[in-house]
């Protein structure tokens, strides 16, 4: 026992030496909070206030700079059952300490999809010295550059103000502020001589900012009204300054490169490269222009944006850059690639000699970046003064593959989520276990872990696991750990809760194997087709997900969940993923019916598949965070006029629909929103039942191509441009609905069809796999992102 415990201590001393030395990087130890530790403290009191109301003054926070290891936020809680003392190093690191506190001691849990704050009185006693915690790294980031157009682009400060109150409690520090960046843009662009008519044609619109950013397409959606740009301005002053005052170091927009095409006009001897085409946009939208980094005005253009912002919103001095995101460059030289990387620091430090490059490193999951290209970019930057985020890697790390980035200081990111799609997912495991084995990484340089989902409202338990990772000190007992989670979900004990979380904790939130792209061919969002056919990715026993859905309806007894927010939530979306599996079955009857000419039957399965449809659109709209009707109302809400607001319902409906203007990318943010079933997902399905049963009466193959320009004629197109209204506020109890829906479908669960779609899914996974290496050439070979457009939809049909 003396042994393991010595053994322990070893190991414990060797991981504080590890954590030291990972973070002994001179640049960012300079990097500080512009706000003063009074005004820090007074933030946080302020937050505790907006979380608790009433509740607050038993709360009070004390901010010093001296305990805990330096570099590392670190908090001290005490309470003698009235009162609670929390001492920190940071309004962050207090922040932290008051939702530990909030969750470990009180069983409570503060979350996208609502709050559970049933404190118990007497507040839980603390006795001397108190609970001392530490964050593992120096920073927790957050946010993809996408997440500010598929989840955050309608919001208003009020929905911001408690984001940022949520990002506080679970210790971010460094999150993304890419808010507002039109409006500086343009008063540079402006100067140097471009028109208004330029920048319409370069900004996207709205709903598309984050793709025009990156310099992927431009115009789409647009124009993009200057009441918007203005807005968005005044939007991101108050972002900053809430940021700033609780002790975050805000993520601003550096200059990746990306030029509006006018620059040939005003500037004819100027060296651009003309990126290929992303997606199969049309050319009025793709094929954008980056000014070639050697040239002059890439150097003056980077450096006026700098200093545009510095004298707008001062400076916190971390810039996020990404030239080379889903583009291919110009050449794979490199000292091409080197001398870009310099560029790109350069302007940055001309305007900020602290600046510091934080870079997605989204970019080095494509086979153009090899070894030599990959340091050619990260040596480019003074080491230190670059941050990687290595932003898949729960699922497909890099720093294992590039001798921890070269030497450059990295953030291990999940990312989790691609396009704001709900589909139960996760990989705990991954996520339990990945993050300590890249901070004892040979020579590791990791600083942080990240979030960086493409959007939220979605899985909220593998977030609130990821975030604890901040100050965990070793992995999760994962069984534990889950009971603890939904008792703090829910506040009180019931059994039917726990087991229901245990077997979504060892089925959909276990995806460790092959699977990784789970939100594709989702039978109720995907456009319908018979060949090849749709093929849903399973990676768990469809059984424990059944099991979950059958206990949680069970707990609907106990009546102190009857009015429990979060617990409402959950039911309606445990019974949502589960109508969504079980329509894979209808799906499957369908198909085969038609193959066996067997109109009955098709008739049959086709009227369960659409009946399962208008309870799944009924269910949804009795929970205010599944409707269409608010999703809409909140874009609107940005437009001084009727055309401004059409233009911006147009962006809402096209960005969770078609993706563009002829669908390049249908359906890859798709959503399942009460309206958005029953308006466009349905009449799809209606569309193709009646086009088979069409066929079999009339003795014809089926058209899969005609259907597809049917559907795009007589659905899809004519809902991006139509202004039906849908509710904004939820109808119905979703209790009663659910009890309603669980007596009529949960027999077919016990389908013998379900014992086999685990075994079916894996086969037809590996012989995709087979089949995609026949690609691997030609995809290695490609001179733009995702191959070609010809080659990617022949991958996306395997």
């Amino acid at each position: 026992m003396e042994l393991k415990l010595l053994i322990l201590s070893y190991l414990l001393l060797l991981s504080e030496v590890l954590v030291l030395a990972r973070q002994d990087f001179i640049a960012l130890k300079d990097l500080k909070a512009k706000t003063s530790l009074h005004d820090q403290r007074q933030a946080v009191q302020d937050l505790i206030g907006r979380v608790l109301g009433k509740q607050d003054k038993s709360f009070h926070v004390v901010l010093e700079p001296g305990p805990g290891p330096a570099g590392r936020d670190t908090f001290n809680l005490l309470s003698d059952g009235n009162e609670v003392t929390i001492t920190a190093t940071s309004g962050i690191a207090a922040a932290m300490g008051f939702y530990y506190y909030l969750k470990n001691y009180c069983n409570c849990q503060y979350t996208w999809a609502g709050a559970q704050l049933n404190l118990p009185d007497p507040l839980p006693v603390i006795s001397s010295p108190g609970k001392t915690v530490t964050a593992m790294d120096r920073f927790r980031y957050y946010q993809n550059v996408c997440t500010v157009s598929y989840s955050f682009v309608w919001w208003t400060w009020k929905r911001w103000e408690r984001e940022i109150d949520w990002m506080a409690m679970n210790g971010i520090n460094l999150p993304l502020a890419f808010t507002g960046q039109e409006a500086i843009f343009q008063r540079v662009y402006m100067k140097l001589g471009f028109t208004k008519e330029d920048l319409e044609a370069h900004f996207g619109g709205a709903a598309f900012l984050a793709w025009a950013r990156m310099g992927n397409m431009e115009g789409w959606g647009g124009p993009l009204a200057q009441t918007w740009i203005d807005a968005q301005l005044i939007l991101q002053h108050q972002i900053l300054t809430r940021m700033r005052s609780l002790g975050m170091i805000p993520v601003v927009p550096g200059f990746a490169g990306h030029v509006p095409k006018a620059i040939n006009r005003l500037y004819p001897t100027a060296n651009y490269t003309v990126n290929g085409d992303w997606l199969g946009f049309p050319k009025n939208y793709c094929c954008t222009y980056q000014l070639e980094f050697n040239d002059p005005l890439f150097q003056k253009i980077g450096t006026m944006f700098i200093q545009e912002m510095k004298a707008e919103y001062g400076v916190d001095h971390v810039y996020n850059a990404d030239s080379f995101n889903e583009l291919i460059p110009r050449s794979s030289d490199p000292d091409y690639i080197r001398s870009s990387g310099k560029a790109i620091y350069n302007a940055m430090v001309q305007a900020d000699p602290q600046a510091i490059w934080l870079m997605q490193g989204w970019l080095f999951q494509s086979p153009f970046w090899k070894p030599p290209q990959i340091e050619a970019l990260l040596t480019s930057v003074p080491q230190g003064k670059m941050i990687v985020l290595d932003l898949f890697a729960e699922v497909l790390p890099v720093y294992n593959k590039t001798n921890s980035f070269y030497g450059q200081p990295f953030i291990w990111c999940m990312l989790h989520n691609f396009g704001g799609t709900m589909e139960f997912y996760g990989d705990v495991e991954s996520i339990n276990r990945e993050p300590f084995n890249a901070r004892i990484f040979p020579n590791s340089s990791m600083v942080g872990i990240g979030l960086t989902p493409e959007g939220i409202n979605q899985n909220e338990v593998v977030y609130e696991l990821m975030n604890e990772n901040a100050w965990a000190t070793e992995p999760w007992n994962l069984t534990e750990w889950i009971s603890h989670f939904a008792l703090s979900r829910y506040g009180t004990s019931d059994d039917n809760i726990d087991m229901a979380w245990q077997l979504l904790k060892r089925s959909v939130y276990n995806n460790s194997g092959i699977f990784k792209d789970h939100s594709r061919d989702v039978i109720p969002t995907t456009r319908p087709r018979l060949y090849p056919p749709i093929s849903q990715e399973i990676w768990y026993n469809t059984s424990d997900l059944y099991q979950a859905w059958e206990h949680l309806v069970q707990a609907t007894a106990n009546t102190s969940l009857k009015n429990n927010t979060l617990f409402r939530y959950d039911l309606v979306d445990v019974t949502r993923n589960s109508l969504q599996i079980l329509s894979i079955l209808y799906y499957v009857e369908i198909a085969a019916a038609f193959t066996r000419n067997d109109s009955a039957k098709l008739q049959e399965g086709g009227d369960k598949l659409l009946k399962l449809l208008d309870d799944l659109d009924k269910l949804l709209g009795s929970d205010p965070h599944f409707l269409l009707g608010s999703w809409i109302a909140d874009a609107r809400q940005w437009g001084k006029d009727d055309a401004e607001q059409d233009l911006l319902e147009y962006n809402a409906r096209n960005q969770i629909t078609l993706w563009g203007p002829n669908g390049e990318i249908r359906d890859y943010a798709a959503k399942q929103w009460s309206g958005l079933i029953a308006g466009y997902y349905k009449p799809r399905w209606e569309l193709f039942i009646s086009s088979l049963t069409a066929c079999l009466s009339q003795g014809v193959k089926f058209n899969q191509t005609q259907y597809d320009i049917d559907t795009f004629l007589k659905v899809e197109q004519p809902f991006t441009l139509s202004k039906t209204k849908y509710p904004s506020q939820p109808v119905g109890d979703s209790v009663t609905l659910v009890l309603d829906i669980y007596k009529r479908y949960f027999p077919d669960t016990h389908s013998e069809f379900f014992h086999h779609l685990q075994q079916f899914s894996l086969m037809r996974k590996k012989e995709f796999m087979k089949q995609t290496k026949k690609l691997i050439t030609e995809i290695r070979s490609a001179k733009s992102w995702f191959f070609s457009y010809d080659v990617m939809k022949q991958f996306m049909a395997l």
